[in-house]
């Protein structure tokens, strides 16, 4: 009888034994960083223990960012709900039924001003996840920091900014994808002169994960997307050994453990090749520094606290594999945004993690391993044909226009839904080790009325401000979108006079049009 054939998630065939592996010749914090960016990892410094929170209205948020700040979290990341995300203001027809729904709702400087009250910018990092309207959000930021009296050149976050796995994965999308990289761009050129420790795009392959791509794609579109916008910046006259700094990544972390750790070890070694190859001579421009959250799209609604085991062994993965910052989701996400218990309970697996576990006594404790180095070696091969074919097409803003990248997505998708469904892939108290009567009862709540709280700050707001410098800022946005100018400027003189995100968009809406 044929032995069954094991392999990972992405299908790479995974021995019986494993008895040799290339000569382990790399050190840490050299290139191509295969072990990890630092010399001494985590025994220098922690990751940033972070958690993803915003829901309802900047009041509600804030009483919570003020909450897991207590309980010893180390940066805020922000969520923002759609309307914010697709340009449209709190009372727009197009946000009924979805202020506050699955993150904060921002329409104007006033509530970023709330969301952070009591909070200094200059001493925290902020990760805020936004795509479509990144340089509204973080012009509202840095007019915050302004009015606090902070140095500008000194705060410090990442705004997602990846508008390229939005057209693949996820869907927020405003403007046709050029425009967009245009706007990325001057983002990128704005805060390399005015916000140099600000990251300014954080590649993103955890949506293409929850899309329900393989490892291996995650990786090679990430990176892929990743040279697109490299590609794009050197093409405006931007220097990569100044820009490169400044990219970060983020990424999903799923249930097969060796298959995590060589995805993270693999992709620092492609990056690093990756900008050497289009110019990069800084150590710094050359490493792949990187977000992690353990998976969504891994919750159960069914057994959800079996949810706390899943967490726990991928952020443990995150952690081997070298992640720079790190969000665990509470056990309870997939029936509702977390509670504060599920909430805190995410946060002490971090920290039981990073004190107790002993992993973050030595670096990189798997280097050597016959298996992850074999694995290493194997997912960086396989990663590598889809960006040669990426490549082959010119790129990935033609590989996505041409829908080839959520094809293949796609069809992963379909395969492992499959798979869960004749039992070939065991998805524990899902379709193996099942029960009768299961669940929380516990479970957050939106309040319906969030969007009329929303509607009337934004009537107080337009009676109060000063409307002719509104209408100013407005018009002249116009002018420069309408050139080739850098909008930056022109979208944080907007917001500091109390422009509001949907009218910023709608300007950029009147000249890009949609997508």
């Amino acid at each position: 009888m044929e032995e069954k054939k094991i392999t990972t998630t992405s299908g790479i065939e995974i021995k019986e034994l494993y008895t040799s592996a290339k000569p382990m010749t790399e050190l840490p914090g050299e290139f191509p960083y295969t072990r990890g960016i630092q010399k001494d990892m985590y025994r220098g410094r922690l990751w940033t223990m972070r958690q993803y929170a915003g829901f309802s209205t900047a009041e509600e948020s804030n009483k919570r960012y003020h909450y897991l700040l207590k309980q010893g979290t180390m940066g805020l990341s922000v969520a923002f709900d759609l309307p914010t995300q697709i340009g449209y203001d709190s009372d727009h027809e197009m946000a009924e039924g979805e202020v506050g729904k699955v993150g904060v709702a921002i329409d104007s400087l006033k509530d970023i001003e709330i969301l952070f009250e009591g909070i200094e910018l200059q001493k925290i990092t902020t990760s805020m996840t936004i795509n479509a309207t990144a340089s509204v959000l973080l012009a509202m930021y840095i007019a915050l920091a302004k009015k606090q009296g902070a140095d500008i050149r000194q705060i410090s976050g990442t705004i997602q900014n990846d508008i390229l796995k939005e057209y693949a994965a996820r869907g927020t999308y405003i403007y046709p994808p050029k425009s967009s990289m245009r706007i990325i761009t001057d983002i990128f050129e704005f805060c390399s002169k005015e916000v140099p420790k600000w990251n300014t795009i954080s590649i993103s392959g955890y949506h293409i994960r929850e899309a329900g791509s393989t490892a291996v794609q995650e990786l090679a579109f990430t990176l892929a997307n990743g040279k697109a916008y490299l590609n794009a910046a050197l093409e405006k006259g931007l220097d990569i050994n100044v820009f490169a700094k400044r990219l970060s990544f983020f990424f999903n972390c799923h249930n097969n453990f060796f298959e995590e750790i060589a995805k993270f070890r693999a992709a620092r070694r492609m990056w690093a090749k990756i900008t050497k190859d289009l110019g990069a001579t800084d150590e710094k421009a050359q490493m792949l520094r990187f977000h992690t959250q353990t998976g969504g799209s891994t919750l159960t609604a069914q057994q959800p606290l079996n949810n706390v085991i899943r967490v726990t062994s991928q952020a443990m993965a995150a952690v081997l594999g070298g992640t720079q910052s790190l969000h665990t989701n509470g056990y309870d996400e997939a029936l509702s945004l977390p509670t504060e218990a599920a909430a805190k309970i995410a946060l002490r697996t971090q920290q039981v993690i990073a004190f107790e576990s002993g992993i973050t006594d030595t670096v990189d404790p798997l280097a050597g391993s016959f298996f992850v180095e074999n694995l290493t070696d194997e997912i960086e091969t396989a990663a590598q044909i889809y960006i040669d074919k990426i490549d082959a097409m010119g790129g990935s803003v033609n590989a996505i226009e041409n829908g080839y990248i959520q094809n293949e997505i796609g069809n992963a998708a379909y395969q492992y839904q499959l798979e869960i469904e004749d039992g070939s892939r065991v998805i524990v108290g899902v379709n193996k080790f099942t029960q009768e009567k299961e669940g929380i009862n516990d479970v957050f709540t939106i309040d319906e009325s969030i969007r009329t709280i929303q509607t009337n700050k934004l009537n107080k707001l337009k009676s109060e401000r000063d409307q002719v410098a509104v209408d100013k800022a407005l018009n002249d946005l116009l002018v420069a979108a309408k050139g080739t100018a850098n909008l930056m400027p022109f979208i944080l003189v907007a917001v500091e006079v109390y422009a509001t995100l949907g009218e910023v968009s709608d300007v950029l809406r009147s000249v890009f049009g949609e997508y």
